[in-house]
């Protein structure tokens, strides 16, 4: 306990001090949750905005949350499996949505019915089944046809995503930090799932925390952490908190 404490008094700068190496260039993409087109269009101005500056090692980050809720999130993962093909440096972080996905193509009834609830079925019906079918399967059937309707490389895609990533005085992660606790020590359950006990905590972090999970309507700024998740999937505002040295600023779908 004492080693924590003494961890904790050294923690990072404040938000207003924070930076990344030289030479480095950030994109933090928040949850597209099904989005493709959003993403499509999300991705054109980075690039854009990533041509039109000087010349640095520019990186993408996914925060998670790719699938679930939105209409196409089979296009979104051929889309990210794409730009990771096509640009040098691509990561994705795992999103507690991919860890249900990833329950829910084993076929486990009780992991497709929680699935379902939390925005699966758009998930499932932008596969290879129609709507008819969806509606007619009982959960028995359905947990029965994803394991076979999911495709096995959105499925290893998915398995491999970070848990987190740390860039200079930033820290990038789905859903936030357990307080207190140093990054390398955190549960994969509070990296992906974590909300009110990290959002009310004013205590300066080990870093400052850049994660998504927790829709606002418009990107959160605190002294020790920046959301961008915009909702997405409902307000047509898919956010990206971009990076260099001392600097940052902001790309949406919605200016």
């Amino acid at each position: 306990m004492l080693n924590r404490l003494l961890r904790r008094k050294k923690a990072s700068r404040p938000l207003d001090h924070a930076t990344v190496p030289e030479g480095r260039r950030i994109y933090a993409i928040g949850d597209v949750h099904g989005r493709n087109d959003l993403l499509l269009q999300l991705l054109g101005k980075i690039i854009k905005d990533d041509g039109e500056r000087d010349k640095a090692d520019s990186e993408i980050i996914f925060l998670g949350d790719l699938v679930d809720r939105g209409p196409d999130s089979a296009g979104v993962l051929d889309t990210a499996m794409q730009i990771r093909e096509q640009l040098r440096n691509v990561r994705f972080l795992m999103g507690n949505h991919e860890e249900v996905y990833l329950a829910a193509a084993t076929g486990d009834e009780k992991s497709v019915r929680f699935f379902n609830r939390i925005g699966g079925r758009e998930t499932i019906l932008s596969y290879d089944i129609s709507l008819k079918e969806y509606i007619e399967l009982d959960i028995v059937q359905l947990a029965e046809r994803i394991p076979e309707l999911f495709r096995q490389e959105h499925i290893e895609f998915i398995k491999g995503f970070e848990d987190h990533v740390i860039i200079g005085d930033y820290a990038f992660v789905h859903a936030g930090i357990r307080p207190g606790i140093p990054i390398a020590e955190q549960r994969k359950k509070d990296l992906r799932w974590i909300r009110e006990d990290f959002l009310s905590a004013q205590e300066a972090h080990e870093k400052v925390i850049v994660y998504g999970h927790t829709i606002t309507d418009d990107v959160v700024e605190s002294g020790n952490r920046i959301g961008i998740d915009t909702g997405a999937y409902y307000s047509d505002k898919l956010t990206a908190l971009c990076l260099q040295g001392s600097e940052r600023w902001y790309l949406d779908t919605a200016s």
